[in-house]
């Protein structure tokens, strides 16, 4: 699949959240701006550290009106430790099977599970996309700076 880019309408999905809760994206567009951002593995150094990283911005999105998810193919049980030893405020979705990456083509070299985070307006359209994997924080900065743009647009 070819990765979205700016422009691009964020393609609908449903995915569990660390509780087994389905978390349907229909429901969020037109509510507020979404973060949604994918990261290779629960518990590995640049994953904790970009989820740390957005956990101590969090509320500055709030702030903003925008909501926050992650991504990765770990399991629901998997997520829900994640969260609770990391103390994380915002919801983690689980892709087993990485259907929702590849629809995003949220992948790294080699088609890797890559660390990509989108950023999306209240209407679904894409208006930010970082890759890289060695910079996690960066991905927070970026994201919170495209939020406060969006929110100075309305």
């Amino acid at each position: 699949m070819t990765p979205l880019k700016v422009g691009d309408k964020v393609p609908m999905f449903g995915l569990p959240d660390q509780n087994g809760n389905t978390v349907d994206m229909a429901k969020w567009i037109g509510r507020k701006p979404l973060v949604i951002y994918f990261y290779p593995k629960d518990f590995t150094s640049g994953c904790t550290m970009e989820a740390h990283a957005f956990r101590e911005m969090y509320e500055a999105f709030q702030k903003e009106g925008a909501e926050v998810f992650g991504i990765s193919g770990d399991s629901i049980e998997s997520h829900k430790r994640f969260v609770v030893e990391h103390e994380l405020p915002f919801t983690l979705l689980s892709d087993e099977g990485d259907k929702v990456r590849e629809l995003f083509g949220a992948f790294g070299i080699g088609h890797t599970n890559g660390r990509v985070t989108f950023v999306v307006d209240k209407k679904g359209v894409v208006r930010m996309v970082f890759s890289s994997q060695i910079q996690p924080k960066k991905h927070v900065e970026q994201s919170i700076a495209k939020v406060r743009e969006i929110a100075l647009e309305t």
